[in-house]
């Protein structure tokens, strides 16, 4: 049986060592315990299949638990590196730089919509050694695919934000520790999301995960609300309360969320159909109430007394203040035009709760950071933040604890690297999976589109601040790592035949909500558009928008009060197919490429 991290374990051998496998320690970005001998066991594995010992089968299962992913490209891999929280440190950030520029041929890590670094086009026989250096850095690749549960996400501004009710942040660790390698979770139904927030805004998206934690307090208790059943994909559903309230510090929440993975491990007629083998599922088929029910009488289970659920020898506990930058008595300040940091600073800096500090949201294009940009913002955050960031679900990076006086260095320094553009988590800070560039389940060209989305909008030069608060994001398929459900525009990759002939082509949602603890799910559009004509669309929906709307009218109130066949109507024209020849070529080729499209789809690996 594999070593688990259910309790801290005795002291024995060394560190990393199976009588002595988990490696705590309470800072950022090292909350995943690591064990050596997983290494060698993925060497040994992966040289029996390369020499025709495994089938591909048993080997797949084996790899997606190390968080090796196959891609759409023959012989290469993808590695997710779990950033629990985000958490990231400064010594990471140089590693990531180190192992992309000798193992990743696209030279850059990719930033997910789940808070982890994704590394594309690895080759298998180096698979191990790369996840062995990350792991000398803290990091783990420890179930970042496969059945089990995935890396857990939460709000990149935890402890510094304003509006926070209390820091989640020890307690996700817990149950980040408590779970990992847990042998209820190592191979589910389908895998499990989490996320921990403890602001009313809700900035992690609790209602689209599977399960999900959100902070209350009673009495002077701090506790959480327990939220199951939600995901995006072809299946969308909101999750819906468990409890209201469960206390935190004598574990119950750990407690809880054991009864609800033993439930769901136990449903085997939802193993039959993996593509709709989540948790929604289940509670989409009997209610929310009876799954209650059924967790109220698993609780009264002898598994209950066998366990320990206290959190604390498990929570991480770092005080960031602690190791926040000294006050500065010189620094630098704008002299001349500072037109552009004033808009940095008006949309990518925010103040924290603590008096005196800034935390500054990096807008990182598309999610992707080059070694050189790694390396420069482990300096930056060394010398500015004292270490610590996080990574977010907009694919961004945000560094906190800066100094007031401070921002304006920061923002030199980013500019130097191509990271101080302004607007994120603005209309221009779009988000999209990795589609066709790597994924076995991708339609279409979905980061090519990104760029095209990306481009218009800026050309577009808005100003207008109701505009700038609409949300794009498109996926490369109907599933939701682009998270185009919950956007304000969202798109899904799709096909259109023409003839013998096929263009690459997207669906549009549009009303998707997900800020202020509200999610909404966009409606669908009935028409398929042309990849390449959908920044056209994309425009002449803001220019509408921008014309026809009432004074101070959100971009999702107009589309309830004009409705979404006026959209429609519009993108119609857009719609129609083109006869395929010379002139029209370049819509039968997808974004960034240089040949004509095909749909080549094959099993994604997240089902087996």
């Amino acid at each position: 049986m594999e070593p688990t991290t259910t309790q801290l374990p005795q002291k024995k051998g060394r560190s990393g060592s199976l009588s002595n496998p988990e490696v705590y320690e309470n800072v950022p970005g090292h909350v995943i315990p690591i064990i050596e001998r997983e290494f060698d066991d993925f060497d040994t594995e992966a040289d029996k299949f390369l020499g025709g010992e495994t089938a591909e089968d048993v080997f797949i299962k084996f790899r997606l638990k190390q968080g090796v992913y196959g891609q759409r490209q023959a012989d290469v891999q993808m590695i997710r590196l779990k950033l629990p929280m985000g958490g990231i440190t400064p010594e990471q950030m140089e590693m990531f730089a180190d192992v992309v520029e000798e193992w990743v041929p696209m030279n850059k890590g990719h930033i997910t919509t789940r808070q982890n670094i994704q590394l594309h086009h690895v080759p298998l026989k180096h698979a191990a050694a790369l996840i062995r250096r990350a792991s000398d850095a803290g990091l783990s690749s420890r179930e970042g695919c496969g059945n089990t549960v995935r890396n857990v996400t939460g709000d990149p501004f935890a402890g510094v934000a304003p509006d926070e009710l209390f820091d989640l942040t020890p307690y996700a660790a817990a149950y980040v520790r408590y779970f990992v390698r847990h042998p209820t979770t190592q191979a589910m139904p389908r895998k499990i999301k989490t996320a921990f927030d403890g602001s009313p805004a809700d900035r992690s998206i609790t209602r689209i995960h599977d399960i999900a934690f959100l902070a209350r307090e009673r009495d002077g208790v701090k506790g959480v609300e327990v939220r199951v059943g939600g995901g995006t994909a072809i299946m969308p559903r909101i999750a819906p309360t468990l409890y209201d309230f469960v206390e935190l510090d004598n574990g119950d929440y750990l407690k809880v969320a054991e009864a609800v993975l033993r439930i769901f491990d136990r449903q085997d007629w939802l193993r039959v159909n993996r593509a709709r083998a989540r948790i929604k599922v289940l509670i989409d088929k009997i209610g929310i109430d009876a799954f209650r029910e059924q967790v109220e009488e698993e609780l009264q289970g002898d598994w209950v007394h066998e366990r320990d659920f206290d959190p604390a020898p498990l929570m991480l506990i770092h005080d960031e203040e602690a190791h926040a930058p000294a006050p500065r008595h010189d620094y630098a300040s704008p002299n001349g035009d500072a037109t552009e940091f004033d808009k940095f600073r008006a949309s990518n800096v925010k103040p924290q709760r603590q008096k005196g500090f800034s935390a500054i949201q990096v807008r990182v294009v598309r999610g992707d950071l080059t070694p050189e940009q790694f390396r420069a913002l482990a300096d930056i955050m060394r010398e500015y933040s004292g270490g610590a960031a996080r990574m977010t679900i907009e694919q961004n990076m945000v560094l906190r604890w800066v100094r007031n006086e401070s921002v304006y260095e920061v923002w030199q320094a980013l500019s130097k690297i191509g990271l101080g553009g302004a607007g994120a988590d603005e209309i221009v800070d779009t988000v999209s999976c990795p589609g066709t560039d790597s994924c076995k389940l991708g339609i279409t060209a979905s980061m090519g589109l990104n760029n095209a989305i990306m481009d218009r909008v800026e050309a577009m030069n808005i100003t207008d601040p109701l505009t700038k608060r609409i949300h794009i994001k498109n996926s490369g398929c109907p599933n939701g790592c682009g998270q185009h459900h919950i956007a304000n525009i969202g798109f899904y990759g799709a096909s259109i035949k023409v003839g013998d002939k096929v263009m690459p082509a997207y669906v549009a949602h549009l009303g998707g909500q997900y800020e202020n603890g509200d999610v909404v799910y966009g409606t669908r559009l009935k028409v398929r558009l042309p990849a390449k004509r959908i920044p056209d669309a994309i425009e002449q929906w803001i220019r509408y928008y921008e014309a026809e709307r009432n004074e101070g009218e959100e971009f999702n109130d107009f589309v309830e009060r004009v409705g979404v066949a006026e959209f429609e109507a519009m993108a119609k024209p857009l719609a129609l197919p083109v006869e395929f020849n010379l002139e029209n070529l370049q819509q039968f080729v997808d974004w960034n490429r240089n040949v004509p499209y095909q749909v080549i789809r094959g099993e994604g690996e997240c089902a087996v």
